[in-house]
């Protein structure tokens, strides 16, 4: 028998599942903490994944729902790079991987799980990160809390320059 402690997928498993898209934030910033958002800036937002394949897992998300990248304006392609330079150099910096995957699935075909809002996923890697549970048991290990890295994560983005 497998077992592996995620405390966070209770409340997915158990709780309501939203009618609205998990990308499309309100104006106002009082729900940022409880939706793990580090960033928000003029065009998108930095939002951790909260159900993550890897520790820090995070994406940079356009605020306006639209599916594709060709859909994006000049302005938010542009902000939305910087953000994933400046989310990179910040991973970099907070948790030393010696690797990060950059990606972005368009569609379900390619794997999006949600589809319907477009957001690029960066997710810092570690020689032997998953090891033989990935390759043997088909599972991940995210080896710290969420909110704990919601926490180190947080103050990174309040000093980082646009």
């Amino acid at each position: 028998m497998k077992a592996l402690w995620a405390p966070w997928r209770i409340d997915y498993i158990l709780g309501p599942k939203p009618d609205e898209c998990v990308f499309c934030l309100p104006q106002d910033t009082d729900e940022d903490s409880d939706r793990l958002v580090l960033q928000r800036a003029k065009h998108c937002f930095v939002i951790m994944n909260k159900f993550p394949y890897s520790n820090a897992h995070l994406m940079v998300t356009p605020y306006r729902h639209v599916q594709c990248l060709t859909e994006l304006d000049v302005d938010e392609t542009s902000e939305m790079m910087e953000w994933i330079k400046n989310t990179t150099a910040i991973l970099k910096s907070a948790f030393n991987p010696p690797g990060i995957n950059i990606g972005l699935n368009i569609g379900e075909a390619a794997g999006a799980g949600i589809k319907e809002h477009l957001h690029f996923h960066l997710v810092p890697r570690w020689i032997g990160d998953h090891s033989f549970m990935a390759v043997m048991s088909e599972t991940s290990v995210i080896p710290e809390h969420l909110q704990s890295t919601y926490n180190k994560l947080k103050p990174l983005f309040a000093t980082s320059i646009t």
